[in-house]
């Protein structure tokens, strides 16, 4: 009888990775004839101009609105002025009720330069409120001081 245990078992055969292309092949060629059917079936928008009649009870005055900047320490530019910010206050109400008076909107624009500070900003915007100005409005490009 032969001695199984002790027999050697013949070494792993190491078989090499392999990339297959064939089904990546198929991938690619189904992305590019989806990307072909999506452009083919996008429709180019037309449009024409329309005119549309204004109301006769519209108040949106053509001119610009006032605008408050806040600049550095305690300096605002109000319309290019520089004043205080505890200027702001009046300056906004009285805006507010020379608009009134020629039955305007009341429009203030509220933006500051590089060195403003967030809390004159919020100060700034809590007078406008409490002027009660009905529209007020946040710019957030960049203005040069004064401007």
């Amino acid at each position: 009888m032969s001695d199984t245990s002790n027999a050697q078992l013949p070494p792993p055969v190491k078989k090499k990775a392999r990339i297959e292309i064939i089904p990546l092949i198929d991938v690619i060629f189904f992305l590019l004839a989806t990307f072909v059917l999506f452009t083919l079936s996008l429709n180019k928008i037309q449009s024409m101009d329309a005119k549309l009649p204004k109301s006769s009870s519209d108040k949106r005055p053509d001119e610009a609105p006032m605008i408050v900047q806040a600049s550095e320490g305690e300096v605002v530019y109000i319309n290019q002025v520089p004043r205080s910010i505890t200027d702001v206050y009046s300056a906004v109400t009285q805006y507010k009720e020379t608009q009134d008076k020629a039955n305007k909107v009341s429009r203030v624009l509220i933006t500051g330069d590089d060195s403003a500070r967030y809390g004159n900003l919020i100060k700034i915007i809590d007078y406008v409120k409490s002027a009660d100005v009905t529209e007020m409005s946040i710019e957030t490009t960049y203005r040069a001081p004064g401007k």
